[in-house]
């Protein structure tokens, strides 16, 4: 294993119930990570010995995708112990160092929660299909046939077809918004809502910092499970399922987003302030309602911390006209509330490919994300600038690729291992033939390398979150007066102390637009921060520009 940065242990400090906001959290999934034992999977202990590089990037906390037991049909995300991590990650007691370690480095630990629904080979579910009276019968949505024996209603599965599974035990069928092997719990049920409440507090009691809520707005539906009705093909859009799943063809207004909800997080969040400095981030899944969801969940200090939607993890690239569009939005119907911004993640194409990023253009956006108004996820590899993956057909495992293949490849493209060293075999990843292929073009951006190389993008992204680390404005303080000026994006950040002017040329032409009124001084030269002359500025390509009132 390649040398890790020398990260002096600075341990965590005093307990700050408002961490969250504004920080930076940096994605781990585990399965492609570090592999510790030499089976082709990344583990616990692979995580744990990496964390020092993780430390070194300057970021305030990990959150790291599912590991407890499961029969991975959904990798991870179809679980069936949640007390409990999978052998193919490691134990309990890996678990624990894990967060001590972290705990020691300064990084808070968040662990990916996925209550809406478990797997079928959870011993709740196992239960619950046996017979319509047995003491969990009601945990998971269950629904009569119509007389001609078709499902209750018509709503469909992000992962294609119906949302219902006919089941032979009860002769009756289960809800699934994702696989047939995840039916949805029934929260409309006291006692399951109790059950997830404990899940919950096991991990609190082991020391988790806060959680990362998995498809936060699917937790209920609709008691009288009526029909979702159609959506006009011009209100149509790919952001949660690609365009040849006609998922996309509903307004999903009693499958999920339901009022209770509300009440539901609000109780959740009496349970995380049972525990100090404890946060939570939602995932927004939904198409047409993300922000005003967002807006709804974050609003006040009796739900959820933060969430973020879809909105700049969708192919829609990030012009200056859409990042208003968006802060605007955002405004309108979330002004209480708290985003999170993600460019990438373990289910879209990567970045760098969705936007086809230049290395000027990489830049220009770790930049951006670390200035806009909200807290921050990078997804593993994103410091690098790791592209998408092109794989073969016979290399996939995502079943949803699999089912969509060609016209939708899956998510297995952005979830490949991590490479560390460009040398070794598998890119230092594992000694056995990891589980998805290292794609050859990643080992030119190994940790390694770009360890090496001072202009490399890492680097950058290091000097872009100590920036904000330095501007405490850029966590906590107002976004204020937004412009887009062609292709210029403009914005004050406001705090007490300091108010910052940015501006950033989202185009590979050059640009420029009048400076800011007033007594400013040039700040951020290290990210390549250009000063103004003469009251204007001028912006290179992928230009940025960076001023504190003087």
């Amino acid at each position: 294993m390649s040398a890790m940065p020398d990260i002096t242990p600075r341990g965590l400090p005093a307990p700050d119930p408002d961490w969250w906001r504004g920080a930076v959290i940096y994605q781990i999934y585990p399965r492609s990570f570090q592999d510790s034992d030499g089976d082709g999977v990344g583990d616990l202990r692979g995580i744990t010995e990496r964390l020092p590089y993780v430390a070194s990037l300057g970021v305030d906390a990990i959150w790291i995708s599912p590991f407890f037991r499961s029969p991975m049909k959904d990798y991870g995300y179809d679980v069936s112990d949640y007390c409990d991590v999978d052998p193919l990650f490691g134990t309990l007691a890996d678990f624990d160092a894990l967060v001590a370690r972290a705990h020691e480095l300064g990084l808070r630990v968040m662990i990916d929660l996925v209550l809406s629904h478990t797997s079928d080979q959870h011993p709740w579910f196992a239960e619950s299909r046996r017979s319509k009276d047995n003491p969990k019968s009601d945990w998971y949505v269950w629904a009569d046939a119509k007389p001609d024996g078709t499902p209750p209603n018509n709503w469909l599965s992000v992962f294609g077809g119906s949302a219902w599974e006919w089941d032979p035990r009860r002769c009756q069928y289960y809800l699934h918004n994702f696989l047939p092997e995840q039916p949805d719990l029934n929260f409309h049920n006291e006692e399951v809502v109790e059950a997830l409440f404990d899940v919950a507090r096991f991990w609190l009691d082991r020391g988790v910092d806060g959680f990362r809520l998995d498809t936060i707005n699917f937790y209920y539906c609709d008691r009288l499970l009526r029909d979702n009705p159609a959506l006009p093909p011009e209100l149509r859009n790919d952001t949660i399922a690609p365009k040849v799943n006609p998922y996309n063809w509903q307004h999903h207004i009693y499958s999920k987003n339901q009022p209770e909800n509300l009440d539901f997080l609000r109780r959740f969040r009496a349970v995380m302030n049972e525990y100090p400095a404890i946060a939570a981030l939602g995932e927004v899944g939904d198409a047409q309602h993300g922000l005003e969801i967002l807006g709804q969940y974050t609003a006040g200090d009796e739900r959820v911390h933060m969430c973020y939607a879809f909105e700049f993890l969708a192919q829609e690239p990030l012009t200056a006209a859409r990042v208003r569009e968006v802060f605007d939005r955002l405004a309108e119907v979330a002004g209480e509330g708290w985003a999170c911004w993600a460019f990438s993640n373990h289910d879209v194409v990567r970045a760098a490919t969705r936007w086809h990023l230049s290395e000027p253009a990489l830049r220009l956006h770790a930049t951006l994300q670390m200035c806009l108004m909200g807290s921050v996820c990078i997804y593993q590899g994103e410091e690098l600038g790791l592209t998408e993956a092109e794989l073969a057909f016979e290399d996939l495992h995502d079943p949803y690729g699999i089912r969509f293949w060609p016209e939708f490849k899956g998510r297995d493209g952005c979830r490949t291992p991590m490479p560390w060293e460009a040398e070794a075999p598998n890119g230092g990843f594992s000694e056995a033939k990891p589980w998805l292929p290292v794609p050859r073009e990643h080992l030119a951006r190994a940790v390694d390398r770009e360890e090496a190389d001072p202009a490399a993008l890492l680097h950058h992204y290091r000097r872009a979150i100590a920036f904000r680390t330095a501007h405490p404005v850029l966590r906590k303080g107002r976004l204020e007066a937004m412009r887009d000026d062609g292709p210029v994006l403009s914005f004050l950040r406001v705090g007490e102390g300091e108010t910052l002017f940015c501006a950033f040329n989202l185009s590979d032409a050059p640009a420029e637009i009048a400076a800011p009124e007033g007594a400013w001084v040039p700040v951020g030269a290290e990210l390549g921060a250009q000063a103004p002359e003469g009251g204007r500025i001028s912006l290179g390509p992928w230009g940025v520009s960076l001023l504190s009132r003087a």
